[in-house]
């Protein structure tokens, strides 16, 4: 099987491609490249002198490049995109896409320690480059750490015990696989909703490993500096962690806080968003299972 078949199809392929708006002669960024899908799309879009810059930290989704003159993959976590940007003379694009959280591929190769599906060691890390992976948080993180991770990424209001009950087991021996720790947490894993919780368990570690929500941040902020004037944002989220942050950022500009308000009292934001939140149809939910939670919000820098 080639590798990009391993990673399925886009999600909102056609909206959020839609979204970008794009002109034939534009300069895009796709920053969280994958299998090179939406990637597909915008080229198929662009003119012989259009550009697109994709971003990808996984070294798996190298095997995808696109044979295409028009087109840039970067093999770095898109929270640097000015930098690389700036590295290939880049300094405005005219839209930035974006599809976060996991990919199919890294869900589906079991060795990842991503899905609840397989017995794998736990490693989480979507760069194999990154120190941090879910073993050292699993075993290393001291009783107010763990508790911050399940709670704050996890939304687990029973976090205090989930974090007390690791560090007894880890009195006498490591939590090694995904398996031991199923096991280790088997008292607030109940059989009829034991797979949701279990999922919840498994983004929160994901998440501190990945500096998933820190790393947002730092893209939202920068895609601001890097967009044209009526460039656009397009996101597609996947849990209300990150439709929170991106909600927020696309309405205000800002994560935390009031935006200014200008002489005449109204208040001054660098965007307008673009039409309302778009979900996937149930026929594409049907036919891709990954999308069943996805949100897409487009915005334009005003």
């Amino acid at each position: 099987m080639k590798m990009e078949m391993e990673y399925h199809n886009p999600v909102l392929l056609k909206e959020t491609v839609d979204g970008l708006n794009i002109k034939p002669d534009g300069i895009y960024v796709d920053v969280t490249f994958g299998g090179g899908g939406h990637s597909k799309e915008i080229l198929n879009r662009l003119g012989p002198n259009g550009k697109l810059f994709a971003f990808d930290q996984d070294e798996d989704a190298l095997a995808n490049a696109l044979p295409d003159e028009r087109f840039e993959l970067i093999n770095e976590n898109f929270r640097f995109i000015k930098r690389f940007l700036r590295f290939h003379n880049v300094r405005q694009v005219d839209g930035i896409l974006a599809d976060l959280g996991v990919s199919s591929h890294q869900f589906d190769v079991a060795e990842r320690g991503f899905s609840t599906r397989f017995d794998a060691e736990l490693d989480m890390r979507m760069s194999q480059k990154n120190d941090l992976s879910a073993f050292k948080v699993v075993n290393e993180y001291d009783e107010a750490n763990l508790r911050r991770v399940f709670f704050d990424y996890g939304e687990l209001k029973n976090a205090p015990a989930i974090a007390r009950t690791i560090l007894e087991y880890r009195e006498n021996e490591e939590i090694r696989n995904t398996e031991q720790l199923k096991h280790v947490l088997g008292r607030f894993l109940p059989a009829h909703k034991s797979h949701k919780i279990l999922a919840q368990m498994y983004q929160a570690i994901r998440i501190e490993v990945n500096q998933e929500m820190d790393v947002l941040k730092e893209f939202l902020e920068q895609s601001l500096e890097v967009l044209a004037p009526e460039g656009r944002l397009s996101v597609i989220s996947y849990h209300s962690l990150e439709d929170r942050l991106v909600k927020r950022f696309m309405k205000n500009g800002m994560f935390e806080g009031e935006p200014e308000k200008d002489f005449f009292g109204n208040f001054t934001v660098p965007f307008k968003s673009i039409g309302k939140l778009i979900v996937p149809s149930a026929d594409e939910i049907y036919h891709n299972n990954r999308a069943r939670s996805a949100k897409l919000r487009i915005a334009e820098k005003k």
